[in-house]
């Protein structure tokens, strides 16, 4: 991964890195390599008995206390405040056996002290082990080099001060060792780190792919039911048309009777079954309308959408009968489309409120329809106090075939073809609901005013 060290992507990966190293790469690492240190501490007890025996109780001692001192740091570690003072606590422990070494070489042979060893391999521990920045370890370096000379000069003699400036050259070129494995440690780390940002970004394209994937499967799965919806609605139209047509031009004749015009119950029924048979054309209409989706024809027409509103209330006056419906409409609802759609959506709306309300057995069945202009366009909302519907399936209502009723009771494409229309009108139909409270059904439609 190729990033220029002076791009700002460079400056936030590096930010990231660090406190990724500080949060869990450097802390682990700080406590595996602490119980190292510890053992390593101990085990010089042999090492204690073969070059100095008249001092083995008193180094055994020193070296237990410097061990239960780094044990306290390592339990410092797990605590919140040890997590994030980890680089300092990891410099303290890391001292704790220079300083027993150094202490060793003043109280032995000085420069000449075998122990000096033993710096060299805490530094060059520090630069390869222990995921310190270069300047870290520099430091921690110089600040051995430092104890080292204090020692010696403690117990200084001709043959200590020459032993001094060799094991201080060796301890330099220690040091230098460790400044280089450092610097490329840290280099090879955050290279690492690199790679694993790009490749949880790829993951998260790829996850987003799959995503999209997953919705245009579905797209197009609706595309092909819309396909079939289309050719199943010709073939319907066509077969139900013939004896619709038939029973329209029967009512038609029977209005035209003279019984039947001097009798205005009889009347009022062959016109309603009139309005029903054109309800039933304007039915499968709709659903040529859905399954092409696209802009239909009258779509431009003024009404009254208080008109509109009343035709779909009478239609839909069976369903209504045990509902109590209150409405508030502004006094100018003149707005623009195809007024015998928006009866079907208003029916649609009316109707499946009403049959949710009955079908829980709600004391006060209430439906409240309200209208108000809105940046120019008339919203409209259709609201139930019925018992809501989930989360789960309020996201998917507007889906076609979708259906919380019994099977045989709805085909679940009511509000898909009203979903449609109201998107042919330029507007949105929107479902939101209350789990156990209140569902509101709102669409908005354009103006019918032409200087609105």
């Amino acid at each position: 991964m190729k990033i220029s060290p002076y791009s700002s992507q460079f400056k936030r990966l590096r930010k990231s890195f660090e406190k990724a190293e500080l949060e869990g790469f450097r802390l682990e690492f700080s406590r595996l390599c602490l119980l190292v240190g510890v053992a390593l501490v101990m085990l010089g007890v042999g090492l204690d008995y073969n070059t100095y025996p008249e001092r083995l109780e008193e180094f055994a001692l020193g070296r237990t206390f410097t061990s239960a001192c780094m044990l306290l740091v390592y339990a410092l570690l797990y605590t919140d405040w040890g997590k994030r003072n980890v680089i300092n606590l990891t410099w303290l422990w890391l001292f704790m056996p220079q300083i027993m070494i150094c202490t060793m070489v003043a109280t032995t042979e000085g420069g000449r002290s075998i122990y000096a060893m033993g710096l060299h391999l805490a530094v060059f521990a520090a630069g390869s082990l222990i995921p310190f920045g270069i300047l870290q370890s520099s430091i921690f370096s110089v600040a051995t080099l430092v104890s080292y000379g204090i020692a010696c000069w403690i117990k200084v003699d001709d043959y200590g001060v020459r032993d001094f400036m060799v094991n201080a050259q060796f301890l330099v070129f220690t040091s230098i060792i460790s400044i280089f494995c450092t610097f490329f440690n840290q280099k090879e780390r955050f290279s690492l780190f690199c790679l694993k940002t790009e490749l949880a970004e790829k993951n998260q394209e790829l996850h987003c792919v799959n995503g999209s994937l997953v919705e245009i499967k579905g797209q197009l799965l609706q595309q092909e039911k819309m396909a079939a919806l289309g050719t199943l609605s010709a073939g319907l139209l066509h077969e139900v048309n013939n004896p619709v047509n038939f029973c329209l031009m029967a009512v038609e004749v029977g209005l035209e009777d003279p019984l039947i015009a001097q009798s205005s119950s009889l009347k009022e029924c062959m016109l309603d079954a009139q309005t029903g048979m054109r309800r039933v054309q304007q039915i499968v209409s709709d659903l040529k309308t859905f399954a092409y989706r696209g802009p239909t024809e009258g779509m431009n027409v003024p009404f009254y959408f208080d008109k509109a509103f009343d035709s779909a209330r009478r239609l839909s006056s069976h369903e209504l009968r045990p509902v109590r419906v209150k409405a508030d409409l502004d006094p100018n609802t003149l707005v623009r489309g195809d007024e015998a759609l928006i009866i079907g959506v208003l029916i649609n709306l009316l109707t499946n409120a009403a049959l949710a309300l009955v079908s829980k057995g709600h004391a006060d069945p209430l439906i409240e329809v309200t209208s108000r202009w809105v940046n120019n366009r008339l919203l409209v909302s259709v609201c139930d106090n019925g018992r809501g519907i989930a989360p789960h399936n309020l996201e998917r209502i507007f889906e076609p075939f979708f259906t919380t009723r019994d099977v045989g009771k709805g085909l679940g494409l009511g509000l898909s073809i009203s979903y449609s229309v109201i998107e042919n009108h330029g507007g949105r139909l929107v479902a939101e609901s209350q789990e156990g409270a209140w569902t509101r059904m709102s669409f908005d439609l354009p103006t019918g005013d032409d200087h609105g």
